[in-house]
């Protein structure tokens, strides 16, 4: 495995994605995607662009490197879950397994999984969903992460991307999956940011997204990183009611993090079939 080659030849060259993805993008829902530059402590961004459709996020995976990007959803499935079906139990086998089947295939047999497990136990979880604070990635629903998973994962592997730990690619495209809740709860604990519902976008989260902002523009995370923003992006980030901006913003810093890690920061038994969550 490549677990631990990065872009080294000049890492303030390297360019940073956060994505706050969506498994069905339209104009009005885009995919989000946050870039950005790493020098020393400061994570500098750039922009944020909107994709409205998976051919415009296939054409993403697809520019040219060095690039390191944070991307909002699961890269694998619980070990007990593919066990206990039967799936294979490498990873490229399982996800081409799993694009193989149909979102209704997906839910109908994680349905009869957690049919047949008691109360309190119903999904299985991955080894990285406790210390994250995550939702199992076999959830279809609030969110729909299996889905995602579904949506997007088989199109980084189409894609050559290189993903630590679990599957050896272009070193110079590398995918890491993130988790913005991880680092929105240590900067502003459990208040909500964000809502897509409207009549939910109250003042108070308003205020929320200006207390993330300001804590990530203060470096107050134990990443050790300072955001760094230009008036007008910075505004942008808060006025998003949604929270996407903010949250592809999120998963920058957790890529750059991780870009300046030895393996990316990856525990060193990680399980190659699940894969894990940068930083947690």
């Amino acid at each position: 495995m490549l677990i631990s080659q990065r872009p080294r030849d000049n890492p303030a060259m390297t360019l940073l994605l956060g994505i706050d993805f969506t498994c069905a993008p339209t104009r009005r829902k885009p995919i989000t995607v946050a870039r950005g530059h790493c020098d020393g402590v400061r994570v500098r961004l750039e922009a944020v662009d909107a994709l409205p459709s998976l051919s415009d996020f296939d054409a993403l995976l697809r520019e040219p490197g060095p690039w390191v990007g944070g991307f909002d959803l699961p890269f694998g499935l619980p070990r007990e879950l593919v066990e206990q079906l039967g799936w294979p139990t490498g990873w490229a086998a399982l996800i081409r397994h799993y694009a193989g089947l149909t979102r209704a295939q997906i839910r109908e047999t994680f349905a009869a999984f957690c049919a047949a497990r008691p109360v309190g136990a119903k999904f299985a979880h991955r080894a990285c969903d406790a210390p994250a604070g995550s939702s199992p990635s076999m959830k279809w629903v609030n969110p729909p992460v299996a889905f995602m998973l579904h949506a997007a994962v088989p199109r980084l592997l189409a894609a050559g991307a290189h993903l630590p730990p679990v599957h050896d690619g272009d070193a110079s495209r590398v995918a890491l999956e993130a988790y913005p809740g991880l680092l929105a709860r240590e900067l502003i604990g459990k208040r909500s940011y964000k809502a897509d519902d409207r009549a939910r976008q109250t003042p108070e989260r308003l205020i929320a997204r200006k207390d993330l902002v300001d804590a990530l523009e203060q470096g107050r995370t134990r990443l050790g990183l300072r955001l760094q923003a230009r008036s007008a992006l910075r505004e942008s980030l808060i006025a998003d009611a949604s929270g996407d901006r903010l949250d592809a913003v999120l998963c920058l810093v957790q890529a750059a993090w991780a870009a300046q890690q030895p393996g990316w920061g990856l525990p060193a038994d990680v399980d190659r079939l699940e894969g894990w969550i940068v930083s947690a």
